[in-house]
């Protein structure tokens, strides 16, 4: 029964442990692609401002009909970067600053599972302990009660951790 138990914790840790692996993982790369495509779309908001000033450069020798025609075309296609712009600042407001901040989420999940783990196994250890005194010394109730009630209360005081956070510091 125990041991079967102690398996489903196993998977449901390894289930945890590989899906924090996996949004690791992934995130970054989507992260990282996200950022490449706005910086390429800011500099070719940059080549198309240098496109805008060369055209009303070239505007200002043509005659008036020619000269008013690209200053018009110049004026359209700068509103067209203006939109660009626009888009770069959504972009990395609202995609790339999240996808960055999930990297802390993640990596805070990552040590909150660590420690997670790390308690498991001391319980585990503890367990497999007060089995073997028991084994040893049925008739010895003291240490076996003392060994239990340490063990119930470090489980309770983790419980109280996980709903108390000003408890953290505590250290049993």
């Amino acid at each position: 029964m125990l041991r079967r138990v102690l398996e489903n914790r196993d998977a449901q840790t390894r289930q945890l442990q590989d899906a924090v692996t996996n949004v690791e993982k992934h995130f970054g790369e989507l992260c990282q692609i996200f950022a490449a495509y706005v910086r390429k779309t800011a500099r070719l908001r940059d080549k198309a401002d240098l496109l805008v000033n060369e055209i009303n450069v070239y505007a200002s020798t043509e005659t008036p009909n020619l000269k008013q025609g690209l200053k018009n075309f110049a004026d359209e296609f700068a509103k067209l970067q203006d939109y660009r712009q626009a888009e770069v600042e959504r972009l990395e407001a609202k995609v790339v600053e999240p996808l960055k901040a999930y990297g802390t989420i993640v990596k805070m999940k990552r040590d909150d599972l660590k420690a997670t783990l790390t308690a498991r196994n001391r319980e585990a250890k503890q367990l497999t302990q007060l089995e073997r005194t028991r084994q040893r010394n049925p008739s010895d109730r003291h240490v076996i009660v003392s060994f239990e009630f340490w063990s119930l209360k470090r489980r309770f005081v983790r419980k109280e951790k996980s709903f108390f956070p000003q408890y953290n510091s505590l250290h049993l």
